[in-house]
């Protein structure tokens, strides 16, 4: 037996959110637990490609995403989100839409000069160089988790222990007590 959940991954852009979430996603799914992944960049081009990326817009973004995860939670599956998520308040605010007892936020605390260095998509280039505006961690803010319960630093631990620790983490969250 599970309990549907919603396992929030966020974190700057280039800290892993994608990877570990279809990961972990991947997983439940083999354990035969009905799950759905939500990634920001698949939303943006579809439910919220209505929206832009200010401070109003992002907010927009998540509380959307936290209702469709609470729907979906209450259909019975794990939801696996991977957003950026940069405000403590909108990611309180889906905590609250989603439900506290369902919501466990992960942090993916790699720091911004990994991220970076890493920029799979080009965006960090492209955001200095003035095509992007209010690029997170640059020209807008990131809003750490204070109390995230989990933070993996993927730049110093391995893509398969942070499959791993994420998978132990998300057993525990969706785990049902003994009767």
């Amino acid at each position: 037996m599970f309990k549907p959940s919603t396992i929030w991954l966020t974190g700057l852009s280039g800290a892993g959110k994608s990877t570990l979430g279809k990961a972990l996603a991947s997983s439940l799914k083999h354990q035969g637990i009905p799950c759905c992944s939500l990634d920001g960049d698949e939303l943006r081009h579809g439910l919220n490609k209505d929206l832009g990326f200010s401070e109003a817009d992002r907010r927009e973004n998540i509380r959307r995403v936290a209702e469709v995860a609470r729907l979906m939670n209450h259909a019975g599956l794990v939801v696996v989100a991977s957003f950026i998520s940069p405000y403590r308040a909108d990611r309180e605010n889906a905590r609250n839409i989603i439900g506290p007892s369902a919501f466990h936020e992960v942090y993916l605390s790699t720091s911004l000069e990994v991220c970076e260095a890493r920029d799979p998509k080009k965006l960090y280039a492209r955001a200095r160089a003035g095509e992007i505006a209010y690029f997170t961690g640059l020209s807008a803010p990131y809003e750490p988790p204070l109390q995230a319960q989990l933070t993996l630093d993927t730049a110093h631990l391995g893509l398969s222990q942070c499959i791993d620790t994420l998978c132990e983490f998300a057993s525990r969250c969706i785990a049902t007590p003994d009767p």
